[in-house]
C-alpha cells in the first residue's frame, strides 16, 4: 500500500521509515531548526514537518518510542494519537518529560512511530442487556488476580 506524504513547513525532515524489515511503525522526525528543551513535567507539541493521505479505512497511530521512554522518560500524551483518513494538516507529537532531568530534543531527532492499521466501522446500537461472559463487569486489575 502507498502513503502519500507532503513535507511541510520550513524544516526538510527525512521520509517516515521503517528501521527493520518487520518493523511495524515507521519513524517520524522532529521538524525543528533549533534544539529544544523538555524540563522534567514539560509537554510540547513537536511538529513531524509532514502531511499524510492516509486511504480511507485505515487509520494512522502515533506511538511513543521505547527507548525514550526507558531511558529518558520521556512519553506521548494522547497516545496512541489517532490520525484520521480525512486530516490533511500536518502530524504532531505531544511529548511530555516525565523523568528527573531536562531532555534535549536536537532536530531531526526521531520523536515517535506511526503506524497504519485498518479500522472496522461499527453500527451503535441501544440494547437492554449485553450477552454474559465469564469476566462479567469486573473492572481493572480484575484479570490479574
Amino acid at each position: 500500500m502507498r502513503l502519500p506524504i507532503r513535507r511541510v513547513g520550513p524544516v526538510e525532515v527525512p521520509l517516515p521509515s521503517y528501521q527493520t524489515a518487520a518493523a511495524a511503525g515507521l519513524d517520524l522526525h522532529a521538524a525543528l531548526d533549533a534544539p529544544l528543551t523538555l524540563n522534567p513535567g514539560d509537554r510540547r507539541l513537536i511538529a513531524t514537518g509532514l502531511a499524510l493521505a492516509i486511504p480511507e479505512g485505515y487509520e494512522g497511530q502515533v506511538r511513543p518510542r521505547s527507548g525514550l521512554a526507558l531511558h529518558h522518560g520521556i512519553g506521548m500524551l494522547n497516545s496512541p494519537g489517532t490520525i484520521d483518513a480525512d486530516y490533511r494538516g500536518e502530524v504532531q507529537v505531544l511529548l511530555v518529560n516525565l523523568g528527573q532531568e531536562p531532555f534535549v530534543v536536537q532536530p531531526l531527532a526521531r520523536v515517535a512511530q506511526l503506524v497504519i492499521v485498518p479500522i472496522v466501522r461499527v453500527e451503535p446500537e441501544w440494547t437492554l442487556t449485553l450477552e454474559p461472559t465469564a469476566r462479567g463487569s469486573a473492572g481493572f486489575g480484575s484479570t490479574g488476580r
